[in-house]
């Protein structure tokens, strides 16, 4: 039965407080969890197998950039919060370890949870829980997990709960989503739920929902299926619309005017490790099934190629001779992050590998390090000698470069910039 919870049931405060809570995994979502839990007076310990990124942390530096997270480390590093390389003796483990899918039969690839699980059972105790908090297909905790723990359970005599808290926040607004979203919190049996449920009041004022384990595994993935299916249908009107030779950008705007109607913006394709990977699972383990989810991920997945088809026909109209003339703005999955999984850029660039295309240029104000060919970091070198523009990423800092790319063409994806030589999707 699905029960809702609130911080005023918080109860046991003192004795979670003594427990000693490890965060295994780093990355997007582990390392703004620890720190959160932390920076409210949790006993926290952050377990990462890349070695470096345990040295950056031990040594003051952040791994990626995002709003809040500096002030945040500062005021987890004043509680005490440690990071290791090494898996400790908890109480409580949290495993945030991604979870990406086979390409080919689109079902999740679980070697990073099913190996971290079994270094949590080298070193828990009696009565140990661990909560997964990646996302995972329905039924990858029965099927992948749940064996291992109840053959440590037989082996060894002891207890080892198992419980599934799917992360829900995005990059760029994670701290106030840490904060501020509902939960979701599935387990065996009601003591386990509400023991973790406690954990997570310490920082989340939003409402707690405890239920099983199968349907919090499938609330996280049916939330961001739905979300790739309106994106779809708005990618899907572009192309329509380019068709009909009707401006899509109005035919939105006039047809939300509609009280009952909220079409979403197209855009260039869909990134991130959540949108673009997690309705796969629902597609590769109900084949026939997830019709709707299929046809959406198809149209999305499209997007980068129709961006090529767009960038073709606008250097053919205007002359234009070469690629290297083109640059490419934006790496990043979505505007004023850091963060390049799965992002619609790549996903273009690997479609130019297939038609033998090289030599474009490529900028993005977040991204410091070198990841593929002809990627600049000054924004100057990068625009002098480009006749096109192709905006992949709405990030602020283009926006206020306005005046600085008058004198290009413009391909706009994001429908950011206006102006008589912009084009549209």
């Amino acid at each position: 039965m699905l029960v809702s919870w609130y911080s005023t049931l918080f109860r046991n405060k003192g004795d979670i407080m003594n427990e000693l809570i490890n965060v295994v995994g780093l990355g997007y979502i582990g390392l703004p969890t620890a720190l959160m839990m932390a920076s409210k007076g949790l006993n926290v310990v952050g377990t990462d197998y890349d070695k470096k990124k345990i040295e950056m942390l031990q040594n003051g530096n952040l791994t990626f950039q995002e709003n809040g997270l500096e002030e945040l480390y500062r005021k987890a590093i004043s509680n005490g919060i440690t990071f290791s390389h090494e898996y400790k003796t908890a109480d409580i483990y949290i495993v945030a370890v991604p979870t990406p899918f086979h390409k080919q039969n689109k079902k999740i690839v679980a070697d990073y949870l099913v190996n971290a699980i079994k270094n949590v059972i080298n070193r828990c105790k009696e009565e140990t829980v661990i909560v997964i908090e990646s996302t995972v297909s329905p039924g990858t905790i029965d099927f992948f997990i749940r064996p291992i723990i109840d053959g440590e359970n037989t082996k060894q005599g002891k207890r080892i709960r198992l419980a599934h808290a799917p992360e829900r926040i995005i990059p760029g607004r994670m701290i106030e989503e840490l904060t501020q979203n509902n939960r979701i919190i599935g387990a065996d049996d009601m003591e386990t739920a509400k023991k973790i449920r406690d954990i997570y009041t310490c920082f989340c004022n939003g409402d707690i929902e405890l239920t099983n384990i199968k349907t919090a595994e499938m609330s996280k993935v049916v939330e961001n299926a739905y979300r790739d299916i309106n994106i779809a249908y708005a990618n899907e009107l572009v192309k329509i619309c380019k068709e009909a030779e009707i401006d899509v950008y109005e035919l939105i705007r006039i047809a939300n005017k509609h009280p009952r109607v909220n079409i979403l913006n197209p855009g260039p394709g869909v990134g991130g490790h959540c949108i673009s990977v997690d309705p796969w699972f629902l597609v590769g383990d109900y084949p026939g099934l997830a019709n709707i989810i299929l046809a959406a991920r198809k149209i999305n997945d499209s997007m980068p190629e129709y961006v090529l088809s767009r960038m073709s026909e606008i250097m053919e109209t205007n002359h234009i001779d070469s690629i290297n003339k083109i640059g490419l703005y934006g790496l990043t999955y979505k505007e004023n992050v850091d963060d390049v999984r799965e992002s619609p850029t790549l996903q273009l660039l690997d479609c130019m590998k297939k038609h033998l295309a090289k030599g474009i240029r490529v900028y993005d104000p977040y991204v410091h390090e070198d990841i593929v060919e002809n990627q600049y970091h000054d924004f100057h070198e990068f625009i002098k000698g480009i006749q096109l523009l192709v905006i992949m990423v709405g990030h602020d800092e283009i926006k206020k470069r306005s005046d600085e790319i008058e004198h290009l063409l413009i391909l706009d994806t994001r429908n950011i910039i206006s102006g008589q030589e912009v084009f549209k999707l």
